[in-house]
């Protein structure tokens, strides 16, 4: 078995690292909420999914390009990952339910087994 370790470190930016922060985070909401909308309007019309990219925005939006490309990436990855991991549940919670009906089935049928077997 493995033990993991964390260090925990305290940042003390100074005015233009903070400014620069807020920007990139700021960039990063836009594009994730900008490409949420673009994915439910797209499935709205075609009923497919949409694969978008960070820049596709960077051409319309020319503040996007002021900001590290790796940050807007790893918004695409989150947008993706929480888009399967929504569709994931929804699944997971319908083949639960499944499951939950065989295993009241395979009871009752056990039950019925013994039932018959004691009456022979």
């Amino acid at each position: 078995m493995s033990a993991n370790k964390a260090y925990k470190y305290r940042i003390y930016p100074n005015f233009n690292q903070k400014k620069y922060f807020s920007k990139v985070f700021g960039c990063i909401r836009f594009l994730y909420n900008k490409m949420l909308s673009d994915k439910k309007d797209y499935y709205e019309k075609n009923k497919q999914n949409f694969i978008t990219y960070p820049s596709k925005y960077k051409e319309e939006f020319s503040f996007l390009k002021e900001v590290d490309s790796l940050a807007l990436c790893n918004a695409q990855l989150d947008l993706n990952s929480a888009y399967s991991n929504f569709f994931l549940e929804k699944l997971k919670k319908e083949i639960e339910h499944k499951d939950f009906l065989n295993i009241k089935a395979r009871k009752i049928g056990k039950l019925l087994e013994l039932i018959i077997k004691k009456i022979q």
